[in-house]
């Protein structure tokens, strides 16, 4: 039987990859590596948009790829995705690693973004970032260090990091939606000191920096599954290009919401069904394109 599972596992995975590609560069002598994914449907005679999807700490490149998910709806509606991959499996957020010392992963990110511009057709006003837990953490420092290139970011389970509220002193604005669980026992809902803010202090945070009314906000409560124990509420302020979104997952947990809960072998939480993360980024991220 567990042969048969693996056998069937890897045909959907050779099925599902086969426009995916590993990919490598050299920077700041160490090899840098990630997966870049065009639709089935890529003509490099139109352009993309483009979304960064980072892994979380521990996990590869590959690993978030599949638990994401998002290479379906690349090929449904036209976008390429590329997977980075830390080394070390992390990413340089400014705790448990200096934000000034290590790892220049903002600087691996400047040159994959020169490096794939070399070979796709990207739209330069559609370049977005997501990532899961470590990775969504990494989205807020690129948020406040490359705003230039990024129009938005989604974060799934990675609020704005201490580091990167203290070392931002950009003023230029950016869309942002933060995820998070409120039973997330990996990364809390509530924060932690000398770590991270909490969901709500990010979403105030990025409202603050982009001079938009916090009175004028909507929300939306979604609970279309009864049965995954969990509801979410949408709260969203701001116009076009200068969004910023809470998603909160009520009773959810360090988990990619909409996905399978299985593929993860470990006690995560519970993962929501009441939104597929990937669709509702998407059309945050497509009203908040540079103008």
């Amino acid at each position: 039987m567990k042969q048969t599972i693996l056998l069937a596992f890897i045909a959907v995975i050779t099925l599902n990859t086969v426009s995916a590609q590993m990919k490598s560069f050299k920077f700041k002598q160490a090899k840098r590596k990630y997966i870049v994914y065009p639709p089935k449907t890529y003509d490099a005679k139109k352009t993309y948009p483009l979304i960064y999807n980072f892994h979380g700490g521990g996990m590869t490149a590959t690993e978030q790829m599949f638990y994401s998910g998002m290479n379906a709806l690349a090929d449904r509606l036209n976008f390429i995705v590329v997977y980075p991959a830390g080394i070390n499996a992390d990413w340089n957020v400014g705790f448990e690693m200096s934000y000034l010392n290590g790892t220049d992963d903002v600087g691996f990110i400047r040159a994959l973004n020169d490096t794939l511009k070399q070979h796709y057709n990207i739209n330069n006003k559609a370049v977005f970032a997501t990532g899961l837990s470590r990775g969504g953490f990494f989205c807020h420092r690129l948020a406040a260090e490359m705003p230039e290139t990024f129009a938005a970011i989604a974060s799934v389970g990675g609020p704005l990091p201490d580091s990167v509220r203290y070392f931002n002193r950009s003023d230029k604005k950016i869309a942002v939606m933060q995820v998070s669980g409120t039973a997330d026992q990996i990364v809390k809902y509530e924060g932690k000191t000398g770590a991270y803010s909490s969901a709500q202090e990010t979403f105030n945070y990025w409202v603050s920096h982009n001079h938009l009314s916090p009175d004028l906000k909507k929300e939306k409560l979604m609970d279309t599954d009864k049965k995954d124990g969990t509801s979410v509420l949408i709260t969203e302020v701001g116009a076009q290009g200068t969004g910023v979104m809470l998603v909160r997952v009520q009773d959810g947990g360090h988990t990619w919401p909409g996905s399978d809960p299985f593929n993860i072998g470990f006690p995560l939480g519970k993962t929501t069904a009441d939104v597929n993360v990937n669709e509702l980024m998407w059309h945050f991220f497509n009203r908040n394109k540079k103008p």
